[in-house]
């Protein structure tokens, strides 16, 4: 009687370890942002042992309060799908792996235990500004122009202060930017996405500097753009 026990204990110890899936996230561990599509590729391979069939396994993608039901290639072996978010700079990432066993219950897996962040990467703000035309004759207060920012990993960005700085220490650099001047009032809000403006003048038709802006948007506490005024 042991043998007869221990021979046909075997074949079910292994039906029942062939009845597993095992998952790979392949999803990068950040992404540029990218606010205008607010999309990004979540993926994953999946292997199944003997017992389980292509057809048997479903696979989703869980975050915050978000739940993508993923596609898979022909085989059943790659699995994608699209993670929306916008305004934010990461986001928590989960795979759950569902499966049915013929004649059994139904199975589930998560992978990794806990979710993973996935990091969204700011684009750089504006480098340099536009030219300001200063053809014709000076305007009240000035020749005026403006620099747009867009903040797309936050959802409201505030701009506390601004300055002009030389665009160097040399002599001809300082003389160009004593000219210009902020005439935006501060703080600035700026929404998320939305380009906002910070305006400038200048009292000389030619001149030119760096417009420095604070922030307490953490990829970029401060930031500094060219800013120049010339007829054209």
């Amino acid at each position: 009687m042991s043998k007869l026990i221990r021979l046909t204990w075997i074949p079910v110890t292994l039906a029942l370890g062939a009845c597993d899936v095992q998952v790979q996230d392949k999803t990068p561990a950040e992404y540029p942002a990218n606010h205008d599509i607010g999309m990004y590729e979540i993926k994953a391979t999946v292997t199944r042992d003997a017992l389980v069939s292509p057809g048997s396994v479903f696979m989703f993608g869980l975050g915050d309060k978000q739940k993508v039901e993923l596609t898979s290639n022909r085989d059943g072996s790659e699995w994608h799908g699209l993670y929306p978010v916008r305004c934010r700079a990461s986001f928590p990432l989960q795979f759950l792996a569902i499966w049915k066993l013929q004649g059994l219950e139904t199975k589930r897996k998560l992978v990794p235990p806990q979710p993973r962040e996935i990091r969204l990467i700011d684009p750089p703000l504006t480098r340099e500004a536009p030219s300001v035309d200063t053809s014709g004759k000076s305007p009240k207060g000035g020749w005026e122009g403006s620099v747009q920012y867009k903040f797309v990993t936050a959802q409201n960005t505030r701009i506390t202060a601004a300055h002009i700085e030389p665009l160097s220490q040399d002599a001809a650099d300082v003389a160009a930017a004593k000219p210009i001047s902020v005439v935006s009032s501060f703080p600035v809000d700026a929404p998320c996405g939305t380009p906002t403006e910070i305006r400038v003048s200048s009292k000389a038709p030619r001149a030119h500097g760096n417009l420095v802006i604070d922030t307490d948007y953490p990829a970029f506490p401060h930031w500094q753009t060219k800013v120049e005024f010339a007829p054209k």
